[in-house]
């Protein structure tokens, strides 16, 4: 029953095709070849030009299958794998027409009834097909939009709105902690949640944090605060501190002069930032002296920071800030009994996923230090740390820091209390649990990530995104005389220019010229997506974007 078209080019399928019965679930091609002697060059424009031709034919949810003799794809299921030059590269020749590659299996020519290899050199011989593999492709989601983004927040007791940075457009406001998620970042939170709930009575005062902070971080270096402007007409400017802003929502230790400036009535300058977290609405909290002794608060909420590029560096992530006031004298045992909760909840969390016991560890804050992870050396710059939470399994059982644990500075301290906090990252815990290597996966827009985790469960991730092809592309430069180079505003130029694509930038070179003494920087920037599909075009693109940027924005002279 059914329909057998002949002669068709495969670089041309909508034109054998009517509109209405195009839309193909399943396009096969086994074994494609130019014919003859054909070079790894044309076959590889062979399936360019068959790819663009899938993607006006092929459904929305739909596969294609390409089959190819071992070594001729290029990718790491290949055994043994050719060089990356010698192969048809058929993952980035499809990332060229917006598909990735989705799964890779053996090509079984023994289960396909009837089926009969044919056309070696053109001629009606067969040809070796031991180890192909057949490759399974379906289609990326579209590269991101970034358009301006205006965001609302509440400001005291004002509402204001402002101009979302750009590389945060597509990660502000996603909602992922609302009650009807079931994004795996809210699952921890709330197992965490009910499993302190049987130590401690819990309170949860997580809705409607405000979003901006004012004043001048104490202590944190600009380079790593996403500074604000507010619309116009909606800065406070010099007008007197609001009653909502006094009592303590938005000032903190992070600007011990805006403070002092609420209490006395003075002026306030127009500077905000993005919270980098939520640390402050917890001193405020005990300030108004609204913390009752053994009951956990527990404040959660996306915080922003800028850093440098590398797995795990995040500008933004979910932080479980939780606040407990105890007895002085007995804080070490409550910390004791607040991290081993925590350590059972998630042993139960990480034995459910992938029956692996993970350890969670304590560690005294004088133990770690140049080994931190940027989590970490962040908090650092908060205030002073007392111990680190470090999540381990073997056959790393040392860990990442995934958590500090610090008690109120001595002004907020009273003679009978001391107020002990635990700061959570969130995100890196739902990498750790569910095997997700790269943070950038947490806030994907395909579908297919949150298909893997029904509401309240949580799941070992399988990548629907394999082998992503990556580029690497150079840049030096003269940096501007007398100038302390900031480095992480070159990587986060890199963030925002190519949409969180730049994976790594490595420092290669750092030469300075003999007589004049001038600087030049040499840096390795490699373009990789972790979730949809990038082609060399496109990578390329971003690189001309990025060296543009960077001369205009940071001043540097281009080699």
């Amino acid at each position: 029953g059914a329909e057998v078209v002949f002669s068709v080019d495969c670089s041309k399928l909508k034109e054998h095709f009517l509109l209405g019965k195009r839309d193909f679930d399943r396009i096969y091609f086994n074994f494609p070849h130019c014919g003859r002697k054909a070079g790894v060059v044309k076959n590889r424009q062979l399936l360019a030009r068959f790819f663009h031709s899938c993607a006006e034919v092929l459904a929305q949810e739909g596969q294609v299958h390409v089959a190819l003799c071992n070594g001729q794809g290029g990718t790491p299921a290949d055994q043994p794998r050719r060089e990356w030059h010698n192969s048809w590269q058929i993952v980035a020749v499809a990332a060229g027409a917006g598909f990735i590659l989705s799964d890779v299996h053996p090509f079984k020519a023994e289960t396909i009834h009837g089926y009969q290899c044919t056309g070696y050199r053109s001629q009606d011989k067969s040809f070796c097909v031991e180890g192909a593999l057949n490759h399974i492709f379906t289609r990326s989601t579209a590269p991101p939009c970034f358009t301006p983004l205006s965001c609302k927040t509440q400001l005291g007791s004002q509402e204001v709105s402002f101009q979302v940075p750009q590389v945060l457009v597509d990660k502000i406001n996603r909602g992922f902690l609302e009650v009807n998620s079931s994004h795996p970042v809210r699952t921890i939170k709330e197992k965490l949640s009910a499993g302190l709930s049987q130590a401690f009575p819990l309170q949860d005062i997580s809705s409607c944090l405000p979003l901006l902070h004012q004043g001048h971080p104490d202590g944190v270096c600009p380079s790593n605060i996403f500074w604000i402007t507010l619309s116009p007409g909606e800065a406070p400017g010099t007008e007197k501190m609001p009653q909502g802003l006094a009592d303590g929502d938005l000032c903190s230790h992070f600007g011990q002069d805006s403070d002092k400036n609420a209490q006395e009535g003075c002026p306030i300058p127009k500077q905000f930032y993005l919270r980098p977290s939520l640390l402050p609405h917890a001193q405020a909290i005990i300030t108004k002296g609204a913390v009752s002794p053994g009951t956990l608060q527990v404040l959660s909420g996306p915080v922003f920071r800028k850093c440098r590029i590398t797995p795990h560096s995040m500008p933004v992530f979910h932080e479980m800030l939780l606040v407990l006031a105890v007895s002085r004298g007995t804080e070490s045992s409550w910390i004791q009994v607040l991290v081993d909760n925590i350590n059972t909840t998630m042993n139960s969390l990480h034995q459910g996923v992938s029956g692996v016991k993970p350890s969670i560890s304590l560690q005294e804050a004088t133990s770690f230090g140049a080994e931190l992870n940027d989590f970490a050396a962040f908090e650092r710059q908060l205030g002073e740390i007392q111990h680190s939470l470090c999540v381990g399994t073997d056959p790393e059982p040392s860990g990442c820091c995934v958590g500090v644990i610090r008690t109120a500075p001595d002004e907020l301290k009273s003679r009978e209390l001391v107020v002990v906090s635990a700061s959570l990252n969130l995100d890196l815990l739902a990498m750790l649990l569910c095997g997700i290597s790269d943070w950038r996966m947490l806030w994907t827009w395909d579908r297919r990530f949150l298909r893997q985790f029904p509401e309240g469960e949580l799941r070992l991730f399988k990548s629907f995104s394999l082998y992503p092809p990556s580029y690497v592309h150079d840049v030096s430069f003269w940096v501007p005389d007398g100038e302390e180079f900031d480095e992480v505003a070159f990587h986060s130029l890199a963030r925002r220019v190519s949409g969180e694509t730049v994976v790594s930038i490595e420092l290669r070179d750092n030469f300075q010229q003999p007589g004049t003494g001038r600087r030049s920087l040499c840096y390795r920037v490699t373009f990789q997506s972790c979730d949809r599909a990038l082609g060399c075009r496109e990578a390329a693109e971003m690189q001309l974007r990025f060296r543009e940027e960077i001369q205009q924005q940071l001043g540097v002279t281009l080699r």
